[in-house]
C-alpha cells in the first residue's frame, strides 16, 4: 500500500482482499445485480429512464409529436427552385460525333463477303459497304466522327465482297455453271 489515508488503496481495491485468493464461481446466466432498494437503476449510455405506463414522457412532448426543425444560425434559406442542371457533369462528352456511318460500313462490308457466293446479294451489299465506308472516312477527315478504323475496315471488306462477287460471276460464265439466286 501507498502512504496516505490508512485503509484506502489508490487503485480502488479493498485492503482486506487477497488477489491470489480463489474467487467464487460466477454464473454467466444470472441476472446482473440490481440496484439497492429504493433507487432507480442507472440508465445505460446516458439515456433518460423510460416513463412508467400511463404517465407522460419525461421530455414533456407526447409521443408522435416532434419539434419542428429550427436553423441554429437563424438564417432563412429560400426553398430549392431547381437551379441550373449540368448534364453528364464531370464526364467528357463528345461534341458532334456521328459514328453511325462507320459502323454501318463495317457491318455491310463484313456481310458482303459471305454473301458473295450469291452475286445478286453480295455485290449490292458490298457496294453499300464501299459507299458508306467512303462517306464515313470523309466525316472522319472533317472531324465529325472518330471511328476511322471502322470506316476503313468497312471500305476494305466491301471491296473484297464486291470483288469476290464479280469473280464468282466471271467463273460461272466461263465454266457455264448456274448461279444460286438465294443464299
Amino acid at each position: 500500500m501507498q502512504p496516505g489515508n490508512p485503509g484506502q488503496d489508490p487503485y480502488g481495491q479493498q485492503p482486506n482482499q487477497d488477489p491470489t485468493a480463489p474467487q467464487p464461481p460466477h454464473d454467466p446466466y444470472a441476472p446482473p445485480p440490481g440496484a439497492p432498494y429504493g433507487q432507480q437503476p442507472a440508465a445505460p449510455y446516458g439515456q433518460q429512464p423510460a416513463a412508467p405506463y400511463g404517465q407522460p414522457p419525461v421530455s414533456g412532448q407526447p409521443y408522435g409529436q416532434q419539434q419542428p426543425y429550427q436553423d441554429p444560425y437563424g438564417q432563412q434559406q429560400p426553398p430549392y427552385s431547381g437551379g441550373p442542371t449540368y448534364p453528364n457533369a464531370g464526364y467528357p462528352q463528345a461534341q458532334g460525333q456521328n459514328n453511325t456511318l462507320g459502323l454501318v460500313a463495317l457491318i455491310l462490308g463484313i456481310a458482303s463477303i459471305p454473301l458473295s457466293c450469291c452475286p445478286f446479294l453480295g455485290i449490292p451489299v458490298g457496294i453499300g459497304g464501299l459507299v458508306t465506308g467512303y462517306l464515313a472516312r470523309q466525316k472522319v477527315a472533317q472531324g465529325q466522327a472518330s471511328n476511322a478504323g471502322q470506316a476503313k475496315a468497312g471500305l476494305i471488306c466491301g471491296a473484297v465482297g464486291v470483288a469476290l462477287g464479280i469473280i464468282g460471276i466471271i467463273l460461272s460464265v466461263a465454266l457455264n455453271v448456274g448461279l444460286p439466286t438465294q443464299p
